[in-house]
């Protein structure tokens, strides 16, 4: 059977939350989404949230709350969710496209700096690319609005400090390929007691909320997080030792976060093609990290972000998801091993 790059980490518990939130007619918004509110609001501290239907929702809202004039710029990495353009040209502004950090996947203040220099912007939105959390003090410290995606980057920490704590507005995607997963939604919230004051104005939410069978699974997700998070460091930590091996190239988390292993991204130095080409053979399924954001769809001009623009053509992105089991760790990282 192929090993694919992703897979939700649904088991029974989910299961059985999903049912009982049907048998009970709670499928629209109700007690289980104000359950995972306040269990959300235990891990991240923060002041008012909104339970909401899906990521690009919560990215429209935010931006809205942020109050910009038609035509204004809002900063994004060029390696952000290709949706995130769609979003920000539907509210008539103008993405204003930022380069990552030489060997990182993520923006940094100096590239933040160099976009900002070029067009100007009023918002920045910080995308965790790959779980992957920039300098967000310095960037913070920077003047603008922020608005965090912290979906990838759940579980990601510094001491005390979680990612996802540096936004006017974050917002905690619940897709199926997020951390969390709840086979959809998202988490829209604010930290600080002024901001929130914007988003309460926002509500009420109506079809907009999430329903309970999905918060209802994210309850759980949120409960067996721990757990998820020590088998994905261990099936990384096989895949680290086989990397080593290879000429190929690893990111390595900046600063003195704590990865929490959402994925495992290769920079290759041989070609896409071929090494699909080879995991296809031993049944094991390899796709292209940046394929589905801005760079990586074509909608960033190849020379104006360069470093995005090289990534999104040599970055391959390997099974890593906490169902994995010790048979299927050895024969991904015997893949690594060898790739060519």
């Amino acid at each position: 059977m192929k090993i694919e790059v992703y897979s939700p980490t649904i088991r029974r518990k989910e299961m059985a939350a999903v049912l009982t939130a049907l048998v009970e007619d709670k499928v629209g918004p109700g007690e289980q989404a104000k359950l995972l509110i306040q269990i959300a609001r235990e891990y991240f501290h923060y002041d008012f949230c909104l339970a909401l239907r899906s990521p690009a929702l919560a990215l429209y809202l935010a931006l809205r709350a942020v109050n910009l004039e038609d035509g204004q710029g809002v900063a994004v990495s060029a390696l952000s969710p290709r949706y995130y353009g769609e979003i920000i040209r539907e509210l008539r502004l103008k993405p204003v496209y930022c380069d990552v950090a030489p060997g990182t996947a993520v923006m940094s203040p100096e590239t933040l700096q160099a976009a900002l220099s070029r067009e100007g912007a009023r918002c920045v939105v910080v995308n965790h690319t790959l779980g992957y959390v920039p300098d967000m003090a310095s960037i913070a410290g920077m003047g603008l609005p922020v608005i965090e995606d912290c979906s990838q980057s759940c579980g990601t920490v510094m001491g005390e400090t979680r990612a996802g704590s540096f936004g006017v507005f974050t917002i905690l995607g619940l897709e199926e390929r997020d951390m969390l997963t709840a086979g959809g939604g998202a988490l829209l919230y604010a930290v600080n007691r002024r901001d929130a004051g914007v988003l309460r104005g926002i509500t009420p939410l109506g079809e907009n909320g999430l329903p309970d069978m999905n918060a209802a699974m994210a309850v759980i997700q949120f409960r067996e997080a721990a757990r998820n998070m020590e088998k994905r460091r261990e099936i990384a930590a096989a895949y680290i030792r086989a990397a080593l091996r290879t000429r190929h190239s690893r990111f390595v988390q900046q600063g003195e976060w704590d990865y929490n292993n959402y994925a495992f991204p290769l920079i290759l130095e041989t070609g896409m093609k071929d090494v699909k080409a080879y995991a296809r053979r031993k049944e094991i399924a390899v796709e292209n990290a940046f394929g589905d954001t801005l760079a990586g769809s074509g909608e960033v001009p190849s020379g104006l972000c360069p470093e995005a623009y090289s990534l999104s053509l040599r970055t391959a992105l390997f099974p890593l998801y906490p169902r994995l089991g010790a048979a299927e760790t050895e024969k991904v990282a015997k893949l690594i091993m060898t790739l060519p």
